[in-house]
């Protein structure tokens, strides 16, 4: 899967997070804020996307609706793999210990941690 650029994984959150088709109206009021687009350039982003997989653009008479091909999650979990097998050696635990020793993470993450993984065992 594609990485994701910081601006285009901005618009697909907003996307994801819409749950439904949006027009580039709707994701141009969306970055104000966070980032002054002009709605050519959230255009061009768009199709961007569109080209790289994860938009579908369908038209309805005068308007692009917006609708994503990838999930949310399938994406996290790409990226959170990627940078797993990048940067710690496709080792959890040696992510998790780089983490704890630059601070990154502390103690109440990792029972967060403990407590998510027993539940996924069951106990």
């Amino acid at each position: 899967m594609k990485r994701l650029g910081e601006a285009e994984l901005e618009i697909m959150l907003h996307i994801w997070e819409a749950g439904e088709p949006v027009q580039s109206a709707y994701v141009h009021q969306r970055l104000r804020g966070s980032r002054d687009w002009t709605l050519p350039a959230v255009l061009t982003a768009l199709n961007r996307l569109a080209d790289k997989g994860f938009l579908a653009c369908e038209k309805q008479g005068r308007t692009n609706w917006y609708r994503p091909l990838v999930s949310e999650g399938a994406y996290k979990a790409a990226e959170g793999r990627g940078i797993m097998d990048r940067l710690y050696g496709s080792s959890l635990p040696n992510m998790v210990a780089a983490l704890y020793d630059s601070r990154a993470i502390g103690e109440k993450d990792l029972d967060d941690l403990r407590r998510y993984l027993d539940e996924l065992e069951g106990k």
